[in-house]
Parts: structure tokens; sequence; C-alpha cells
């Protein structure tokens, strides 16, 4: 632990994870992962407008992974904000292997036990998607001033095992943490220990079903 961070009042901290805008791909229900798919005229549009309710949290500072769709949906923030968008290839969405680009009949179809396991053949383990953005955010949040609100732009899986690893969850509860829409942020606030507490999940949308590359939460 650095200096910096031994000496920060703790508290006063924000981070808001924001999943990109849709895709064609999200439409279209298929495995997305790694594959840099762009975002299609909603996904902008949702960019947008939830771009001018995060304005109003005041960020200090936008993160967000390089692949084009949380990239671009980045942007629409620091367009309305002036402020800077950094990169961190550690929050990338979760290698998806064999899936990326198979519908989820598909994926019922050819891997049924991998799917029943939610472990794409060639992918990567929720553990290790976990180990991977949770460092990501880490490093983030050592950076963050004593006040800083951080807004973190990325993908689904990858925000809530994300998530996970802040809150420091064990892995056999992460399923128990709800996917997030396209355009939904969750926000996380400092606690006087130096944890995380989870304040606000998926907000920004109405309850519907999640289109994302993240494990189902109900059905085959």
């Amino acid at each position: 632990m650095s200096d910096a961070r031994a000496a920060r009042e703790p508290g006063k901290r924000r981070l808001i994870l924001w999943r990109h805008g849709q895709t064609v791909w999200n439409l279209e229900q298929r495995y997305q992962g790694q594959t840099d798919v762009p975002l299609d005229e909603t996904g902008h549009e949702q960019a947008r407008r939830a771009a001018s309710l995060l304005a109003g949290l005041h960020p200090t500072a936008i993160l967000a992974s390089p692949l084009r769709r949380a990239a671009d949906t980045a942007q629409a923030l620091a367009d309305l904000t002036g402020l800077p968008v950094g990169y961190d290839r550690d929050l990338i969405e979760r290698g998806g292997g064999a899936w990326e680009g198979l519908t989820g009949r598909e994926i019922r179809e050819r891997y049924p036990a991998e799917r029943a396991a939610w472990q794409p053949p060639g992918g990567e383990t929720s553990a290790q998607v976990a180990k991977r953005v949770g460092a990501a955010l880490d490093r983030a949040l050592d950076d963050l001033p004593p006040t800083g609100q951080l807004v973190v732009a990325s993908h689904g899986a990858a925000l809530r095992l994300g998530i996970s690893h802040l809150l420091r969850l064990p892995e056999e509860t992460w399923e128990r943490l709800g996917g997030l829409s396209n355009c939904s942020w969750s926000v996380l606030t400092e606690m006087r220990d130096g944890g995380w507490r989870l304040t606000e999940h998926n907000a920004g949308t109405l309850p519907e079903p999640v289109l994302s590359d993240d494990r189902p939460d109900t059905g085959p």
C-alpha cells in the first residue's frame, strides 16, 4: 500500500461502473467477449442519454475498456464534462473462446455441458476475470483523490465480477449479483474502513431482461 493511499481519509470516494450501450450483437444475442463490436445507433443514443445523467454526479475521472463499444460510451461522457478518457486493457470483457460470435441458442445446442457451468471452451474463468478487472480497478482507485468520483465504462461480465472483487465476496456467491443492462451503471461508495459498499445496482433502466455476455439469471 502506498503512503498516499494509507494517508487518505476514507469514506469519501465514489466509483460508478457503467456498462456500454447496445450493439447489433446484443440484439442478436451473440456472445461478444473480446470481439471489438461497435455500438449501434441505439447504443450511441443510450450513451448520450446516460452521459447526461452521469454528468450530474460531477465525475472527476473517466476510465474505459479500449474495446470500441465501451470506449465510445465513455466518450459521450467526456464530450459533456471535458474530462479525458483513460484506457486500461484489463477492463475488456471476459474472453469467450469458442463462444464468441455464437448466439445463445447455438451455445446451448453445441456446448450444453460448458453452458451449464458457464465456462466457454478456450475462454477465461470467472476467477481470472475477477482478478484481472479487480486489479485494474484497484490501480485506478490508488490514483483517485480523497473526494474523487471515477466513472469506469466497461462490459457486463467484467463489471459484475469486478464488483464482486471490490466487495470481497466469496466466489460461490458471485452469481447472486445480477447483470447490468446496456448503458446502466452501479455505484460503489467507500466505507470508513476503506472497503466498498454497493449503493446502486443496474441503475438507469426499467426492470427487463439483460442482454449480455454474462451468465443468464434464469432459464435453460
